[in-house]
């Protein structure tokens, strides 16, 4: 009789990337139970955007995550301006769905090259990784920074994208179209890749909807879920968006990167779209920063900002009340939603399979991470029953003024 084993991996462990602890109980190879620990790398950018303008406040949710370094201000912006009432000119949301879709194509190269390097697939790491060099030079030459763009203002954009730029986007495109197909052979045709990838790692349809997955993980599961395409926004109202879903979707590691690829390809038919049919007119709905920040201490309201990012739904939450910070910000990463997916995911799985299962959700830890309480000497961690009864009695205080 083989007794089960506790295997730890984490929160400071080689093979990771970020701090997260996985317990795996392991009988012989096979992964019967996982724990997940979180909260070891916790910011506290939330209260610190509290206490700042909310200018200012986005410089912080540029940092949120440097991956998704457009997302989550995107997502910021839109909560405050719906929250002000503020109108967009036209041309901004069609500059800001070009850098959105540009940062989603990086995004899903840089996670295929990962998900090479989990199987020990180093050759593919290089061939993806220098084939996403092209993105990142456009959006470089665009935005001035690889990442943390600092392109977003809230009313509009910073930066125009003029005709010279324009026709270097039409440049990457093309690159890409002839490209992309090799990243696409060896990931679809690949003996090694597809014995490590079908069937691994699997996520029922049911599943994902019961855990509420979201973005390509949930895609792959045969979840047509999509803000772009469910409550359309910026330059997407005018743009034909459908979510990728498998046609006959397993929901395995395999499916997830088949989505990915496929949204590169999408991105990059809807990166021809905006810059094709981008309209003229002004960049941001007021230029002077000085008033913009006045008249936004003089609002009441709440606002809720979503943005379809690589990962999936990013949310944000404001409360105006009339000073020159916000009330409250809350924000919600796609990663926080498709931690409980793991679950299912690793059970009755090869323990060798853990890594490129863990990495499959595309996980950004900090953008998801919780709390941890430090007293002087004294450390302890809420307890999801704690934390969620401490989130009630603070909405309660928030309601009472």
């Amino acid at each position: 009789m083989i007794n089960n084993v506790c295997i730890p991996v984490g929160p400071v462990h080689p093979a990771l990337k970020e701090p997260i602890k996985f317990k795996f109980d392991v009988e012989g190879e096979k992964i019967v139970g996982v724990d997940v620990d979180m909260g070891y790398n916790h910011r506290g950018i939330e209260r610190a955007g509290m206490e700042r303008n909310f200018v200012q406040g986005l410089y912080l949710a540029e940092r949120v995550c440097g991956i998704c370094s457009f997302s989550h201000p995107f997502a910021y912006c839109r909560a405050v301006e719906n929250a002000a009432n503020i109108e967009v000119p036209e041309r901004a949301n069609y500059i800001r769905s070009i850098i959105a879709e540009l940062e989603r194509v990086h995004s899903h190269l840089l996670w295929a090259g990962v998900a090479a390097h989990e199987i020990g697939f180093d050759s593919v790491l290089f061939l993806v990784w220098k084939n996403r060099e092209k993105v990142l030079d456009i959006l470089e030459e665009i935005t001035g920074n690889r990442i943390n763009y600092a392109m977003l203002m809230i009313g509009g954009v910073r930066r125009d994208i003029p005709d010279e730029q324009r026709a270097k986007l039409h440049k990457v495109v093309d690159y890409y179209a002839e490209t992309l197909s090799a990243v696409e052979e060896v990931f679809m045709n690949d003996k090694t890749i597809q014995l490590r990838t079908r069937n691994v790692g699997v996520l029922t349809k049911e599943e994902a909807l019961a855990l509420e997955a979201v973005g390509p993980t949930a895609r792959a599961s045969g979840v047509k879920k999509d803000i772009r395409f469910d409550q359309p926004y910026a330059a997407y109202t005018d743009a034909d968006v459908k979510p990728v879903v498998p046609e006959k979707a397993v929901g395995d590691v395999f499916d997830r990167i088949w989505v990915r690829l496929e949204e590169v390809k999408q991105s990059l038919g809807l990166i021809t779209q905006f810059v094709d049919e981008m309209p003229s007119g002004e960049l941001v709905s007021e230029k002077s920063v000085i008033k913009l920040l006045a008249d936004l201490s003089r609002v009441e309201g709440e606002g809720i900002g979503r943005h379809e990012a690589p990962r999936g739904e990013v949310t944000h939450y404001v409360l105006l009340k009339s000073q020159q910070t916000p009330f409250t910000w809350k924000m919600r990463a796609p990663t926080y939603n498709n931690v409980m997916p793991w679950y299912p995911m690793f059970r009755d799985t090869e323990l060798a399979d853990a890594p490129i299962i863990a990495a499959s959700i595309d996980p950004c830890i900090a953008c998801a991470d919780r709390v941890t309480v430090v007293t002087g000497a004294h450390t302890s961690e809420l307890t999801n029953i704690e934390l969620h009864k401490k989130s009630l009695e603070k909405t309660r205080r928030l309601q009472n003024g």
